[in-house]
């Protein structure tokens, strides 16, 4: 009779590749989220994470209840050490690719650096990348002063001069949301179309400026956004510029596994690309889960950290209907011979009486 004070050991080494319950490709919020919960089910999990977080540029993370303002490193470190003290396993490296075994039996999670491992279960969370307006210091003050989100952002440059760089048609949408937090916004237009009538009156009712033409640049005066310069020379004075990247998700290593992206639109406009998945967060392949940015473009550090726990969450409960399966088999197999034997005898027998 399995000791139930210990943990069921599944994965043993297999030709010098080691086997795990789960490997989490990501390492953010989603990613230790969903390998902490898991590690606390007594799961066997490594975390493959490359170290490259998408906020690592922004001084504090915002509306993430009792952590407000904590310093994304800081964040990252006490999720860290909160899944190793719980039994998992986390590797600074890149992952390159993640192959299907045959017959089923899970996937090989190849690594950059290290040596590729296996896992029953794959859970993704690698995120998004932010394609920024190609304006030059746009990049560079990107997460300081150049921001995107006014929940995560716009307290701390509330009632500052603020701008909005103009890219599509929600840039209108984005400007009368700004004003939430501050009332000096001016709306550049940019590569924005122009606004219809309708939306000019709101803009004007809500005390918002409207710039026409194409912004040149950012000034920044000591390591300080100051103004932006208009394609004519004219530089208007803002302390913060609001932009709307294009989110697109970091599914490569999906691809290998026949899992492609699907674009999101808002408004009739790409506002990026996701990769669909159950409320679970399981997707159209067996076995691979997504959590966080790389299936929800706007969730915020505390909704990818649910994510990821509600991901780990349904792992779980597919492995252990799966551990169940191999127990019923276990103990149905010494039965199994002696039971067919004598049902084939039986079966003879009534043949030779003609019965």
């Amino acid at each position: 009779m399995t000791d139930q004070s210990e943990p069921l050991k599944r994965h043993p080494q297999a030709d010098g590749e080691r086997r795990y319950d789960a490997v989490v490709v990501g390492g953010g919020a989603a990613g230790l989220s969903g390998a902490l919960t898991l590690s606390r089910a007594r799961r066997s999990v490594l975390v493959i994470d490359e170290g490259r977080p998408r906020n690592a540029p922004a001084a504090g993370v915002h509306a993430y209840l009792a952590r407000e303002g904590v310093a994304p490193s800081r964040l990252l470190a006490d999720g860290r050490a909160e899944v190793t003290g719980y039994g998992g396993e986390i590797v600074t490296d890149r992952v390159v690719a993640a192959e299907r075994l045959e017959a089923g039996r899970g996937f090989r999670v190849v690594r950059r650096d290290g040596p590729a491992v296996l896992a029953d279960r794959l859970l993704v969370t690698t995120g998004l990348a932010d394609e920024l307006p190609d304006v030059p210091g746009v990049a560079e003050r990107w997460g300081r002063d150049v921001l995107h989100c006014p929940y995560c952002h716009g307290w701390e440059v509330r009632d500052q001069p603020v701008g909005v760089l103009g890219t599509g048609p929600l840039a209108v949408h984005q400007a009368l949301l700004w004003r939430q937090w501050t009332a000096d916004v001016t709306l550049f237009l940019h590569t924005a179309p122009e606004p219809a009538e309708d939306e000019y009156e709101q803009l004007a009712a809500r005390d918002i400026a409207v710039v026409d033409g194409k912004v040149a640049s950012l000034e920044v005066t000591g390591d300080r956004l100051t103004g932006v310069t208009l394609a004519g020379g004219r530089v208007v004075p803002r302390r913060a510029l609001a932009v709307a990247p294009r989110f697109t998700a970091r599914a490569g290593i999906l691809t290998g596994l026949g899992l492609g992206t699907t674009e999101q639109e808002t408004g009739g406009h790409v506002v990026g690309s996701y990769v669909a998945a159950d409320p679970t967060g399981a997707t159209e392949v067996p076995g691979v889960w997504v959590a966080g940015n790389v299936s929800g473009l706007t969730e915020q550090v505390i909704g990818a950290a649910a994510a990821g726990a509600r991901a780990a969450g349904a792992i779980n409960a597919d492995l252990v209907a799966e551990d169940t399966r191999r127990a019923v088999a276990a103990r149905r197999a010494p039965f199994s011979a002696p039971m067919e034997r004598e049902l084939s005898e039986r079966t003879s027998g009534s043949r030779r009486h003609g019965l």
